[in-house]
């Protein structure tokens, strides 16, 4: 054992080649980037040769390196699978969404989930930052962006971000007729962080001639703000589908604004997922396929 390389220092190499990138590797292991730098730097040192040629975008492998950490990734499964033999396979899953994906999709859609999978404890957390796979101990998350996320994720879009504007029945029919573009330039806006109105204005070829607007941080206050009769909030469809089809909201205009960043389900790829995060995940995917793009509802 005396001749083994230090532990720590395998598992930050490990980490590293397959992430091939210091700072991903250091968020899964829950440290600094220059903590990971610094073990991968003392293996070198202690095999006596390099394992990585550092280049200004990440890692690559070197020769020696690359099949060093084939075998090294194989021993650490290993161990994963010897430990989980001698406890029960957990069946919970912790999933990381924002607090508008939960409020608006995640939980009105639980009980569904909950009767398909009573076995299954789903916990959510609720946060606008980014969660870490491994220091957070999250099993999915559901995030806006663009691929790629990291070598050791696996991405499923779930959702296109479709970018409407919505509000009350109450206000967007006042005058009795659907919103035209100008009539829209005249309504009281809800702003949240995303900030799409002056694109979403542009599209239609109209300046913002509104009083002053209500500003939120969150679009699930806009969403509510939207209900209340506050002004006319920019939504992804998605989130307002069920608001669309009981009444509370109307789609003003037929205009649909791609917000480009898509909402994507992200787990940790394969063997490093349990039973019941492939269950949530299955379930996401499957519900999302099936909920069909609301139409432009007209006043």
């Amino acid at each position: 054992m005396s001749r083994l390389p230090p532990l720590n220092a395998l598992r930050a190499f490990d980490a590293a080649g397959r992430h091939l990138n210091f700072r991903l590797a250091a968020d899964e292991l829950g440290v600094t980037q220059a903590a990971v730098a610094q073990q991968v730097r003392l293996l070198e040192e202690r095999l006596r040769m390099q394992l990585f040629n550092r280049q200004p975008k990440g890692l690559a492998f070197t020769a020696p390196g690359r099949g060093y950490h084939a075998r090294i990734a194989v021993a650490f499964e290993d161990l994963r699978l010897a430990t989980e033999q001698l406890r029960p396979e957990p069946t919970s899953a912790l999933i990381s969404v924002t607090p508008t994906f939960a409020a608006k999709w995640l939980i009105p859609n639980l009980p569904e989930f909950t009767a398909a999978h009573p076995d299954i404890d789903l916990r959510i957390l609720a946060t606008e930052s980014v969660s870490s796979f491994h220091g957070d101990g999250i099993d999915l998350a559901v995030r806006q962006g663009q691929p790629p996320f990291g070598a050791s994720l696996e991405a499923v879009k779930l959702f296109r971000n479709d970018v409407v504007a919505v509000t009350a029945p109450g206000l967007a029919s006042k005058n009795g007729r659907p919103i035209a573009g100008a009539r829209l330039a005249d309504l009281p806006k809800v702003h949240d962080t995303h900030d799409l109105w002056p694109a979403f204005l542009s599209m239609l070829k109209v300046k913002d001639r509104g009083q002053r607007g209500l500003r939120l941080s969150q679009t699930a206050l806009a969403i509510d703000a939207a209900r209340e009769g506050q002004g006319v909030a920019l939504v992804s469809r998605f989130l307002v589908d069920r608001d669309l089809e009981a009444g509370h909201l109307v789609q003003v205009t037929p205009e649909v604004l791609s917000g480009g960043q898509d909402f994507y389900l992200l787990t940790q790829r394969p063997p490093k997922r349990k039973r019941s995060t492939d269950c949530v995940a299955a379930w996401l995917s499957s519900r999302a396929e099936n909920d069909s793009p609301p139409s432009f509802i007209r006043l």
